[in-house]
C-alpha cells in the first residue's frame, strides 16, 4: 500500500507539472504566436510604447518560453521579483502573478473566493449523497412500484433541467416572492446564521442536479448487484436483509459512486460557475467568469491551476478509498 501511495503521489506531481505547463502555454504562448501581446492586456491598447516595453520587461514576456515557465513555477514555491529598472515588486509565494485589471496579486483573490466555493461544494455534496444514494437504493429495492417510477421521473427532470433554470426559478419563488430566504452572501465568520441562509437555495439547486445523477447510478448498480451469486449466498445463509444490503450490496455500490464523486467534487471545488453566477456568490467560479470577460490572464491561469489541483487530489483520495471499501483492490 505504501508503494502504491508513493507511485500515485509521484504521478500527481507529474500531472500537475504537465497541467501547469499546458495551461501556461495556452494563456501566454499561443496568444503571442497569434500576434496578441499580453503586455497590451496589462497596460491597454492606448498606452505609449515605452510603457508597453516596461511591462514586457517587468513581466519577463520577452524571455524564452521555458525561462518564463521556470520563473512562474519558481514563483509558486519561493516567490518572485518583478523588476523594471529600479522599480522592483516582490510577489510572495505562492505567486500566481498580478491581475491585468486590478494590478493586485492573484493569490489573495483566490484565497478570498475559495471559502465560498468550498462551502457551496461541501454542503451540496452532503445533500446529494444522502438524497441521491438513499433514493437510488430504495428505488432498486422497490423496483416497478409507484415510488420507483416517481423517483426516477423526478431524477430525470433533475438531470434535464439546467442550473440556471432551477436556480432562477427558486430565486423567483422562495426569495423574491415568498421572501423566505435572503440570498445576499455573508461569510461564515461574519454572520453564521446569514451564511447558512444565503447558501440554502444554492445548496438545494446544485444538489438537485447531482442527486438525480447519483440516484440513477445507485439504482442501476444496486439492481445489478442484487442479482449476483454472493448476494443469493448471503441470503441462503439466513442473514437479515438489512445485513445483506448494508454490508454486502452497498459495499460494492460505493465503488462507482466514489468514482463519480471524485470527478464531480473535484470539478466543483474549482468553481461552480453556473451556480455562483446565478446566485451572485463571490466564489472561484464567478471570479473565473469575470476574469474571462475582462481577459485577465493571470487570474484565469490561477483559477485553472487551483481547479486542476482539486481534481487531482480528489481522484487520489478516491483511489485510496477503493482499498478501504473493496478488498480486491488491496489484493491487486
Amino acid at each position: 500500500m505504501l508503494a502504491y501511495l508513493i507511485r500515485r503521489l509521484f504521478a500527481v506531481v507529474v500531472m500537475l507539472l504537465v497541467v501547469t505547463l499546458t495551461t501556461f502555454a495556452i494563456f501566454f504562448v499561443i496568444p503571442k504566436w497569434a500576434g496578441s501581446d499580453p503586455a497590451l492586456l496589462f497596460v491597454g491598447k492606448q498606452a505609449d510604447p515605452a510603457a508597453i516595453e516596461g511591462i514586457r520587461q517587468k513581466l519577463s514576456l520577452g524571455d524564452p518560453v521555458l525561462v518564463q515557465f521556470w520563473h512562474f513555477v519558481q514563483g509558486l514555491f519561493v516567490g518572485r521579483d518583478y523588476a523594471s529598472g529600479t522599480d522592483v515588486t516582490h510577489c510572495p509565494a505562492p505567486c500566481f502573478g498580478y491581475s491585468f485589471r486590478t494590478e493586485q496579486a492573484v493569490w489573495p483573490q483566490l484565497t478570498d473566493a475559495m471559502p465560498v466555493t468550498l462551502s457551496l461544494a461541501a454542503g451540496a455534496c452532503l445533500l446529494w449523497l444522502v438524497g441521491g444514494i438513499t433514493t437510488g437504493v430504495v428505488s432498486a429495492l422497490r423496483r416497478g412500484t409507484l415510488w420507483d417510477r416517481s423517483a426516477m421521473t423526478v431524477a430525470l427532470a433533475g438531470v434535464s433541467l439546467p442550473i440556471y433554470f432551477t436556480g432562477l426559478l427558486s430565486l423567483a419563488i422562495f426569495s423574491y416572492s415568498l421572501k423566505w430566504v435572503n440570498v445576499d452572501y455573508k461569510g461564515l465568520g461574519d454572520d453564521p446564521a446569514m451564511w447558512f441562509e444565503s447558501l440554502i437555495l444554492p445548496w438545494i439547486t446544485l444538489a438537485f442536479l447531482y442527486a438525480a445523477m447519483y440516484a440513477r447510478l445507485t439504482r442501476a448498480t444496486m439492481l445489478e448487484i442484487m442479482g449476483e451469486d454472493y448476494i443469493r449466498t448471503a441470503r441462503a445463509k439466513g442473514l437479515r436483509e438489512r445485513v445483506v444490503i448494508g454490508r454486502h450490496a452497498m459495499r460494492s455500490t460505493w465503488t462507482p459512486v466514489l468514482t463519480l464523486l471524485g470527478l464531480d467534487l473535484g470539478a466543483l471545488l474549482g468553481g461552480a460557475v453556473l451556480t455562483e453566477t446565478t446566485y451572485n456568490l463571490p466564489g472561484l467560479g464567478r471570479l473565473a467568469v469575470n476574469a474571462i470577460t475582462e481577459k485577465d490572464l493571470p487570474v484565469i491561469l490561477g483559477v485553472t491551476l487551483i481547479a486542476a489541483v482539486f481534481i487531482v487530489i480528489a481522484n487520489l483520495v478516491v483511489d485510496l478509498l477503493y482499498a478501504v471499501i473493496d478488498p480486491r483492490v488491496r489484493l491487486g
